[in-house]
């Protein structure tokens, strides 16, 4: 395997830098970025500095340590909030909205149609037909209340 041989160390760091990127991209979890970054850099040391392998394993293992808990610190001080905290909670997004009662509600309990579906609601007595406003939502069942 001549090939092997004379394969420069700075290559196997930048392509270790690029599968963990990819890794990241596929697998997204914010620790991998970190880890690629590294090598990257210790590639880069390696192609301009020739250090042997050993101090390269050492310079990428300080780097991988010193990102990570970087890293870390900084999402902890950053944290990403979402544009739209409610985009999967769709009974979330239904408080406010004005309901039909499809199924009467009695004992507290009945169905209301919100768009083109039906949902479990619990609220105050109301007949079929009757318009409702929707106050909360409890998992998937809506809680409703009169309009007044």
């Amino acid at each position: 395997m001549a090939w092997v041989d004379a394969l420069e160390p700075h290559w196997f760091w930048l392509a270790l830098g690029l599968i963990l990127a990819i890794g990241e991209m596929v697998i997204p979890g914010v620790f991998l970025i970190w880890l690629s970054g590294s090598a990257i850099v210790t590639g880069l040391v390696a192609w301009v500095m020739p250090i042997g392998m050993p101090w390269q394993i050492v310079l990428f293992v300080t780097l991988s340590l010193v990102s990570v808990f970087v890293g870390k610190r900084y999402l902890a001080d950053n944290p990403i909030h979402p544009a739209d905290p409610k985009m999967n909670d769709r009974g979330a997004r239904a408080v406010g909205a004005t309901v039909m009662v499809t199924q009467a509600i009695e004992a507290g309990s009945g169905r209301v149609k919100l768009g083109d579906s039906e949902w479990l609601a619990r609220g105050p007595d109301a007949g079929a037909g009757t318009r409702m406003r929707v106050v909360a939502a409890d998992g998937v069942i809506l809680i409703v209340e009169h309009l007044n």
